[in-house]
């Protein structure tokens, strides 16, 4: 098996991941990146090569929605694995070419359909025995939440817990990016997710909140308190399967008051709208003249807020995610905090990227190298927790990501 990797997308995540597979050149043979714009994907290659790196490197032109053109590339690159840092309504579309082409596959966040803001693994799920049968390996959610989250949850279950009775996944951004607002991934995904219903995890049950209406003052390390917020997340949906002693899973992520007004005036102009509207727009070469065309608000209002890819270089601060645990060892009862906390500026002077592109794009290389090294490989579709950690664990912290553990400490959640 080669070591060639084929990487989709070009954004801030895929500049990292790009930058980081560059950076172990004894373990990735080559890299191809592709994207729907080539010059994009060209541009990053050079960024790369100004930086000294020599991993060869090629580029191309794809559309992620479109397996034909999907199968043609990678029957023509024939990479070892496929890394997906598309958008989340390609998921389905590259799986399928990997299956057509032998291609193993990796992803950073679940599928999602376009006209609905609604996002769950069943559907990637559902390709397990096809992957099996072929003899691929699919990894799913190998960002940091999802991904890392998850991979602290299993070295937790292996070796401090025999039950994790309640788990709390906390995600902190406390830095500064000084615009009036901007959002730190595509800002379509991003504020489809945070308008989404709240969903948690008790006693067997998923039950349902008001988007953003449960929330507590959380203390972050090195930040302080910081509002947090009860929000639906995809890792909780495959923690809560594959570790059924789970009484109680939440996710947590905070956010500023300046950020939900603009969001709010967001929702109540109608501009996070996924439903197409029409639209009377002016002729470029008379602009007296109109024709009627469809948009989508939120994607007309993604191409006019500020670049996720733009922020780092003014953005100062970091970030803090981890997992809060309470369970049982040796029929005692202990509390258990993992952590890492990243620092924009380290993030920006690596990659050129802020660090919330960073905390998923390292993940996701390391990911890779799980895979290429043999360690995370079997036939069929799963998720990070489902693979040893501590290889993974190890290699995030020695790429940028260290992380941190307190043992029985108050972890706020005790109630």
């Amino acid at each position: 098996m080669n070591n060639k990797v084929l990487m989709i997308g070009a954004g801030g995540v895929a500049t990292v991941c790009a930058f980081k597979i560059a950076a172990n050149p004894g373990v990735f043979d080559q890299l191809l990146i592709a994207s729907h714009h080539k010059a994009k994907c060209d541009r990053l290659a050079d960024a790369i090569r100004a930086k000294g790196f020599t991993l060869p490197i090629d580029t191309a032109e794809v559309d992620a929605d479109n397996v034909e053109q999907l199968k043609q590339l990678f029957k023509s690159y024939q990479p070892s694995l496929v890394i997906n840092l598309a958008l989340p309504y390609q998921d389905l579309t590259i799986m399928d070419a990997c299956l057509a082409c032998g291609c193993n596959y990796l992803d950073t966040a679940n599928y999602e359909p376009r006209d609905e803001a609604h996002f769950e693994y069943s559907w990637q799920w559902a390709y397990h025995e096809r992957f099996k049968e072929a003899g691929l390996t699919a990894i799913l959610g190998c960002g940091f939440d999802p991904g890392v989250s998850q991979a602290f949850t299993a070295y937790a279950a292996k070796h401090y817990f025999d039950e994790i009775q309640y788990l709390d996944i906390v995600d902190c951004n406390a830095g500064n990016h000084h615009k009036a607002f901007a959002t730190n991934f595509n800002p379509e995904i991003n504020i489809r997710e945070i308008t989404q219903k709240g969903l948690y995890y008790e006693e067997g049950e998923w039950k349902e909140t008001a988007p953003l209406s449960v929330h507590r003052a959380l203390h972050y390390p090195n930040i302080g308190a910081r509002e947090s917020y009860l929000m639906h997340h995809e890792e909780l949906e495959s923690l809560v399967k594959h570790y059924p002693t789970i009484k109680r899973g939440r996710f947590w992520m905070t956010f500023g008051q300046e950020y939900l007004t603009h969001l709010r005036v967001i929702e109540d102009l109608g501009m996070g709208r996924i439903d197409p509207i029409t639209y009377e727009a002016p002729l470029a070469d008379d602009p007296t003249k109109t024709v009627k065309v469809n948009i989508v608000p939120l994607q007309f209002l993604k191409a006019v807020l500020p670049n996720p890819q733009d922020l780092g270089e003014n953005y100062d601060g970091e970030t803090s995610i981890g997992c809060r645990i309470r369970g049982i060892k040796d029929g005692r009862e202990h509390t258990y905090y993992i952590y890492n906390n990243c620092r924009h500026q380290d993030a920006y002077q690596e990659t050129g990227m802020q660090g919330v592109s960073y905390t998923t794009g390292v993940p996701a290389m390391a990911g890779a190298m799980m895979f290429l090294k043999g360690l995370w490989r079997k036939p069929g579709v799963y998720n990070v927790e489902q693979f040893d950690p501590d290889p993974f664990l190890d290699t995030i912290a020695r790429q940028g990501l260290p992380w941190h553990e307190e043992f029985d400490k108050d972890i706020e959640f005790n109630v």
